[in-house]
């Protein structure tokens, strides 16, 4: 089977048409009250990193419907109004995620520049993942 598109190319795509915030910026944004920064790693991967401190974490699988109002699984905070930072590792899931988000309609919506370890690298606070209890 040929692929009529590569990973990097659909990654391309996003970044081409989504906004992407400086990690100084995003550092200076962590406190901004009408700021969410959105975790969309995998859990494992959030148990052996850390995460962003305070971010609503939603996996990649599950983002369309948390944010969809008609869905089951809708999560109030995505009707906040606020702005919404997306952020995974390395910058390409959370590429992808922003530019279906922002094409459902979610606004303000932007990712983190270099994600997460580009977040560390520039000494952002990092928080030990606890999962909620269900």
């Amino acid at each position: 089977m040929a692929l009529t598109k590569t990973h990097k190319q659909l990654v391309d795509e996003a970044m081409a048409v989504i906004e992407t915030v400086p990690v100084a910026e995003a550092i200076r944004l962590h406190t901004d009250p009408n700021t969410v920064f959105v975790d969309i790693r995998d859990p494992r991967e959030l148990e052996r990193e850390g995460m962003i401190p305070g971010a609503v974490h939603v996996t990649r699988g599950m983002l369309e419907f948390w944010i969809d109002p008609t869905s089951p699984y809708y999560r109030e905070v995505f009707g906040s109004g606020k702005r919404f930072l997306f952020y995974c590792q390395s910058a390409w899931r959370s590429a992808l995620a922003t530019h279906t988000v922002q094409g459902m309609g979610l606004k303000p919506v932007a990712q983190l520049e270099g994600g997460l370890k580009a977040w560390k690298e520039a000494g952002g606070p990092i928080a030990t993942y606890a999962p909620k209890a269900k």
